[in-house]
């Protein structure tokens, strides 16, 4: 099997320059087929210029790729297999939601029989025939997507899908997009609110300044984060405890109220032998619990530098 067919996306070196300003800076992704990623990146990061050279609308300065395993520099080749809703949705106020649709598979050579499908799949039955001037915020990116799934992609692309939507709406589109996603394509959702990004998302592209910073699971960058959390009955107690633990070879941050220790090597083992050991020394622990890292402490550690 050509090693293409095993990712959604593949490029090396692809960057992007305007007026000497480099917006994207050398990324190499490799996006694995069935997965749903997220591209995560501060605004301004470059992350919808990215897409726009995968999707063909924007041409690039230096570097290659492929999408669907077909080359960059043929998006007739892949499009036909690629949704997108690439910033706000653009649909006449004044037709329904229905219309709007068939308008684009008019537009597209697709079946017509597929706008109340993908109508039914965003949960806009009951708003088909409303007109698109009445919709909310959350209905109109609804039927952004319902038209990116209009041609029954194997790729599906979204661009920060979630803004300015209510609490609510923002719920309500993560479950749209997992769900999407368990009926078969590659999802690649951009974003920058990473509490977001970290509950749906099983891959992640971070990038910062146009440069990439990882690339990879999810569940790897997050594991790697993870800190092991002690706490005394009485906080005069915690210069012993930490005395203690570097006798042992840890080395212990303080938090305020307690220490952590890097989780990265931590056994169960260890962890007996740490309550074990307190207790000798006379100190009560209250907590000795592994606590996860979250994507904003991950992201944060991975612009500073602290992870490699």
């Amino acid at each position: 099997m050509d090693v293409t067919d095993q990712f959604a996306i593949q490029t090396s070196g692809l960057s992007k320059i305007y007026g000497g300003r480099t917006v994207v800076d050398q990324l190499d992704v490799a996006l694995p087929k069935g997965v749903v990623a997220g591209f995560v990146g501060p605004n301004g990061a470059g992350k919808s210029t990215t897409l726009r050279m995968l999707l063909g609308l924007v041409r690039p300065t230096a570097g290659r790729g492929t999408v669907l395993g077909s080359p960059l520099n043929r998006p007739g080749e892949y499009l036909p297999r690629v949704g997108a809703l690439i910033e706000a949705p653009a649909f006449y106020p004044g037709l329904t939601g229905t219309a709007n649709l068939r308008v684009v598979t008019i537009l597209g050579g697709i079946d017509p029989a597929r706008v109340a499908v993908v109508l039914d799949r965003v949960g806009l039955t009951a708003r088909a025939r409303d007109r698109y001037k009445t919709y909310s915020l959350g209905m109109k990116q609804r039927l952004g997507i319902a038209a990116a799934l209009l041609s029954d992609p194997e790729l599906l692309v979204l661009d920060e899908p979630t803004n300015g939507l209510d609490p609510q709406g923002i719920v309500d589109m993560r479950g749209l997009v997992r769900s999407i996603a368990d009926d078969g394509p590659t999802v690649l959702v951009s974003s920058h609110l990473l509490a977001e990004v970290q509950q749906v998302c099983d891959w992640l592209l971070m990038i910062e300044a146009g440069r990439q910073i990882y690339q990879g699971r999810t569940a790897d960058l997050l594991a790697g984060g993870s800190r092991l959390r002690l706490r005394s009955e009485h906080r005069t107690d915690l210069p012993r405890l930490g005395d203690m633990l570097r006798r042992h070879g840890f080395e212990p941050e303080s938090d305020g109220a307690g220490l952590l220790l890097a989780d990265g090597t931590i056994t169960d083992a260890d962890l007996a032998m740490l309550s074990r050991e307190a207790a000798a020394e006379g100190i009560t622990l209250v907590e000795l619990a592994r606590t996860a890292a979250t994507l904003e402490e991950r992201y944060g550690s991975l612009v500073s530098g602290g992870v490699r």
